[in-house]
């Protein structure tokens, strides 16, 4: 049987955490930001944990 291989465009984009939860950072703060709040773009800098349904997908990618 072939080992699995990890999917390096999901690896560089989730960062396990010490508990064992998957981080990310949010979409949106690349470009077109004077069109956005102040509001909006100080919640975009703040990173996020994936929710235990998208974990359970994200897991099998990164394993």
């Amino acid at each position: 049987m072939p080992k699995k291989k990890t999917n390096k465009a999901a690896a560089k984009r989730f960062k396990k955490t010490a508990t064992g939860k998957l981080k990310y950072h949010k979409a949106g703060s690349g470009h077109l930001l004077a069109g956005k709040s102040r509001k909006r773009k100080r919640s975009l800098r703040k990173g996020e944990t994936l929710s235990k349904t998208e974990t359970k997908r994200v897991e099998g990618m990164l394993a």
